[in-house]
């Protein structure tokens, strides 16, 4: 993959950013054909040499893939993001590195390379339902979408034949059923609280639907080998046992021979030509010569992450659009949105102790939504999903005789007692108020504005979390657990990396940036594929509904590109 200076500076097409959305257009694009650049702000990372950690023993880290404290407390807001250790720290961005502006407490979690963040997410990869694209109209919080589950429904489709997602086929209206892999077996207290849960609460408690490739069928085998459940998926796997752009959409465009991918290039805007009405090309800034450039191209396509997206836009000014690009409602940056995931709760099991289970397993458990389903039947709007998964613990600390010792040894050797968790992973009402915006007169190491964040929880995302910990609960004491403990631990929105919106879809030019091919409505040429083009947050992960859309807006432009009506 070219990462040369002496490029040429037109393209067919310009993908801004190389994550999991910006892999899948740079795929699309170029398999139709399209010589495509793809910037990227980070540095280069190749599938499996830029993986330093990647088989490192955990006892070969220095403290035990611990970090020290001078990094922790120099990093207060990144050190809090789940998958965070020294096996993975240098995937993600430090928190000098990139600085922005909190408004209202938020935190902002970023991974600036080639993959972006596709090498750390956690891989969850359930469909959106009918439901999710059409509550928020239906019970009155949001604006309608311009699409529904029919018109993702096949890009659903191939976009798993491609990545690779495994699941069990269950026939539940509220997650779909796609096209899987095997799915991951549930051990005897998963399969205990499913069934359950089942005949108690008429709920379902399934194996997850995950990025994972638990039997190499059908699936590109370039890059992908099977999973070996080592679950150590955010160190970079090199089998690909999991999606990641590296491992999968970006060596597949590199072999059309129509990708070019420049590193170390920060998105300054978009450039706008008055006499045509289009976008002809970004302004970059070299991350390290801060030498700026402008690169053409016919068609754009901004997949810098959510927020970021909206920074490049609200940036990019015009005598047209001097409030940002496509933003003559004046709504661009606004609605952002994001997963409540602000409560859990774990328990003991007596019994099951002449069992154990077979791998670590890198997926979980999932309950889908049964929550405002057909109808709205809570004091609150939206649903939830829950995560779960059983376990033993590691130590058996009954009759330890001492820390030293074969007796020790022998005890520690047996493992203890069950125990099995919950987590939420809630909807939220998207709201004009939850914005972000650019700072006037503070400015990056780039000369960019910061961006500043102004996004807070609200009294519908406390009703859903005293619901989740009610049910929760009733759930795992049905199930017979025991010495349950509950949490919310309200931590600020971000550290969920689900943010959405800012630059969402509709059909009304007067309430939305986008249409239903994710074009900027005020300029057809600019599509918008990363979470700044949701209307709603729905229930579930929404990583695949971003590569389903982005292949469809993809196809979508090739065609019109070619019929010159781009």
């Amino acid at each position: 993959m070219a990462a040369n200076q002496d490029l040429s500076r037109h393209f067919d097409a310009i993908v801004i950013g190389s994550g999991i959305s910006g892999g899948w257009a740079a795929k699309e694009l170029c398999e139709k054909g399209l010589k495509t650049l793809v910037l990227e702000r980070g540095r280069n990372v190749e599938h499996i040499k830029d993986y330093p950690t990647a088989t490192t023993p955990v006892w070969d880290f220095k403290y035990r893939g611990a970090l020290p404290r001078k990094v922790l407390d120099e990093n207060p807001y990144i050190s809090r993001a789940a998958g965070y250790d020294a096996s993975t720290a240098h995937f993600f961005v430090k928190d000098a590195d990139h600085p922005y502006i909190q408004e209202k407490p938020f935190e902002w979690i970023r991974g600036y390379q080639v993959g972006g963040k596709s090498l750390i997410w956690g891989r969850a990869c359930a469909r959106w339902s009918e439901m999710d694209f059409t509550a928020p109209h239906r019970y009155g919080y949001g604006i309608e979408w311009p699409v529904g589950y029919h018109d993702i429904a096949p890009w659903y489709s191939h976009v798993e034949k491609f990545i690779g997602v495994c699941g069990d086929k269950e026939g539940i209206d509220t997650m779909p059923d796609g096209e899987f892999l095997p799915a991951f077996e549930l051990n005897c207290v998963e399969q205990h609280i499913k069934t359950v849960v089942a005949e108690k609460f008429n709920r379902h408690y399934v194996s997850g639907r995950w990025a994972q490739v638990t039997e190499p069928r059908g699936i590109p085998k370039e890059q992908h080998r099977q999973c070996l459940s080592r679950n150590l998926c955010m160190r970079g796997c090199p089998f690909g046992g999991y999606f990641s752009s590296n491992a999968s959409t970006l060596p597949w465009a590199e072999k059309t021979g129509n990708l070019t991918i420049r590193p170390f290039s920060v998105v300054h805007s978009i450039i706008y030509d008055e006499s045509s009405g289009k976008a002809t090309g970004v302004k970059v800034i070299d991350t390290n010569t801060k030498e700026t450039m402008i690169f053409y191209a016919k068609i754009i396509f901004l997949n810098a992450s959510a927020l970021n997206t909206n920074l490049i836009l609200l940036n990019s000014t015009s005598q047209r659009f001097p409030n940002g690009l496509g933003n003559d409602n004046g709504l661009l940056g606004k609605y952002i949105c994001f997963h409540n995931y602000r409560a859990g709760m774990s328990g003991e099991f007596d019994g099951f102790e002449d069992k154990y289970y077979k791998v670590s397993k890198p997926a979980e458990c999932i309950m889908p939504n049964f929550r405002n389903v057909h109808k709205k039947d809570t004091d609150f709007v939206g649903g939830y999903v829950i995560f779960s998964g059983a376990y033993r613990e590691r130590l058996n600390d009954k009759n330890v005789p001492s820390a030293l010792g074969a007796g020790f040894k022998e005890a520690i050797s047996r493992p203890g007692k069950w125990g099995a968790y919950m987590y939420m992973q809630g909807e939220t009402i998207p709201k004009e108020s939850n914005h972000v915006r650019l700072s006037k007169d503070k400015t990056d190491q780039w000369g960019i504005p910061l961006l500043i964040t102004s996004v807070d929880y609200d009294d519908n995302d406390d009703r859903m979390v005293k619901d989740f910990l009610e049910q929760g609960k009733s759930m795992l004491e049905a199930a017979g657990a025991k010495n349950i403990v509950t949490s919310d631990n309200h931590q600020p929105p971000g550290l969920d990396i689900h943010e959405m919106g800012g630059v969402r879809m509709g059909k009304d030019p007067a309430t939305s940036l986008l249409n239903e091919w994710n074009q900027l409505h005020h300029c057809k040429n600019v599509f918008v594929t990363d979470g700044a083009c949701m209307t709603s947050t729905g229930n579930q992960s929404p990583s695949i509904l971003y590569m389903s859309l982005t292949a469809r807006a993809a196809n979508y432009a090739v065609e019109q590109l070619r019929k010159g009506l781009l």
